[in-house]
């Protein structure tokens, strides 16, 4: 009794692993015997799997073998095959070795020919990248360069009529540089744009379009693009030779070279008046603004003298006292008082010529001050430029000359201003300070004749 249970604990234990394994085919059996006759079925069907892979494994051990020995009869060819190109390479070498010594021996001085021709080939293309005349005439370069090739390889001869062109195109470069001609070409604008535009070429040293606008030749690339700032006194002079058909024109040249010469450079980054105005800041404002107070000033004092000088030498003409004048209010004194002592009259026209002294007088002070003021304040602006400068010195470096020297430059603009607005008020000052003089002269002399003329009527009376 307990064998058979232990027998189907045993069972019941294959069939649980059997379930475990193969799940479908638990599903399938109905009863352990079932289940026990489908797991001798399984492993049956796993020996007989086995023994298939082995027999293939077996027949791919062979396959292998056979693609390894073919393999290293494949080596074998291949090292012969190098083998014999080794020794085919080491025979071409002496044939091409003996075949140079053949042809440089053949050549004779025609070696030193063709050395020649090389550095004239050489130093012309250097000519025609930086030449203007390359734009009207574009191939030239890329056949020198073909030509330079050519005689360095030593594989091919230049023929006659290469030779002959390089001569031909050194005689054209002379000759198109002492030539202004106008043709068509690709023009890049300063926004970067590109278009078709007429353009004159003055020998080799400036081009310009028709709207007179300045070119600069860039050779990197063998095109022209528009100078982004213009040289603006010389347009008008280029815009005339761009639209002329003949005759004699002036225009400004660059002898420096057509790449952005250093003249031409220089003219371009030199600042306008306007700019160097600007420079000056603050300070330069200020001083401006003082200047064109004292202009007005000065102006509107000129115009009022002159008009009172007029009037007082009308009024120099008549007896009758005019009130509207200087001279006719101090006249009127006299006129209105006949028969004061002349002690009194004295005092009374003195007392006058007083009142009449600051009007006359206005605003001159005023000028005076102007002119002494300016130049302090041109060198207060020169001073804050130059401690701005050397700060930025102290904190950048001097490595670079070129922006420090802008910096003082710009800082001495206000000096300059200062003065300018100095001198001509110093000059404005003395010439309507003249005028006002005059007048106060005239009436000086009026009040003295007349107190005279009193004095000897009292003394006769």
């Amino acid at each position: 009794m307990k064998r058979n249970l232990f027998k189907a604990a045993v069972l019941a234990f294959g069939g649980m692993i059997a379930v475990a394994a193969m799940p479908a085919m638990a599903e399938d059996a109905k009863s352990l015997d079932e289940l026990l006759k489908m797991v001798r079925q399984g492993y049956a069907t796993d020996a007989r799997e086995n023994k298939e892979r082995e027999q293939r494994f077996v027949a791919a051990r062979y396959d292998q073998q056979k693609t390894l020995d073919e393999a290293k009869r494949t080596l074998a060819a291949e090292e012969k095959r190098s083998s014999d190109l080794e020794k085919s390479f080491e025979a071409n070498e002496t044939v091409i070795t003996e075949r140079q010594r053949t042809l440089k021996e053949r050549l004779g001085t025609l070696t030193e020919l063709f050395g020649h021709l090389t550095s004239t080939a050489g130093d012309l293309r250097s000519n025609f990248l930086s030449s203007l005349v390359s734009i009207q005439f574009p191939q030239r370069e890329q056949f020198i360069d073909d030509l330079i090739a050519k005689m360095a390889g030593a594989e091919e001869l230049p023929s006659i009529e290469e030779i002959e062109r390089v001569w031909f195109e050194l005689q054209r470069e002379m000759t198109e540089s002492g030539r202004v001609v106008k043709f068509r070409t690709t023009v890049t604008s300063a926004g970067g744009e590109k278009s078709e535009q007429d353009v004159v070429r003055v020998g080799t040293f400036n081009a310009v379009n028709t709207e007179g606008e300045y070119l600069q030749y860039i050779a990197e690339n063998g095109t022209l693009a528009v100078l982004s700032r213009q040289p603006t006194r010389y347009m008008d002079w280029a815009e005339d030779l761009a639209n002329a058909t003949s005759g004699m024109h002036p225009f400004g040249v660059d002898p420096t070279g057509p790449t952005g010469g250093s003249y031409l450079a220089a003219l371009i980054d030199s600042p306008t008046l306007t700019e160097r105005w600007h420079q000056g800041g603050v300070v330069g404002y200020v001083i401006t603004a003082v200047g064109a107070l004292a202009l007005l000033i000065a102006f509107w004092r000129l115009v009022v003298l002159t008009l009172e000088d007029m009037k007082v030498n009308s009024q120099l003409k008549t007896k009758k006292a005019n009130s509207n004048n200087s001279l006719g209010r101090v006249l009127k004194i006299h006129e209105d008082n006949p028969s004061m002592d002349p002690e009194t009259l004295e005092l009374k026209l003195s007392e006058a010529i007083l009142k009449e002294t600051p009007r006359l007088e206005n605003s001159l002070n005023l000028l005076k001050i102007i002119a002494a003021v300016a130049p302090l304040l041109g060198l207060l602006g020169t001073v804050t430029g130059m401690i701005i400068t050397f700060q930025a010195i102290t904190i950048f470096g001097a490595g670079d000359p070129k922006a420090m020297a802008g910096g003082i430059s710009g800082a001495l603009v206000t000096t300059v201003l200062g003065l300018v607005v100095a001198i001509p008020t110093v000059l404005l000052h003395t010439f309507v300070s003249g005028r006002a003089k005059k007048i106060i002269h005239v009436l000086d002399q009026q009040t003295t004749g007349i107190i005279a003329e009193h004095t000897e009527g009292h003394a006769g009376n």
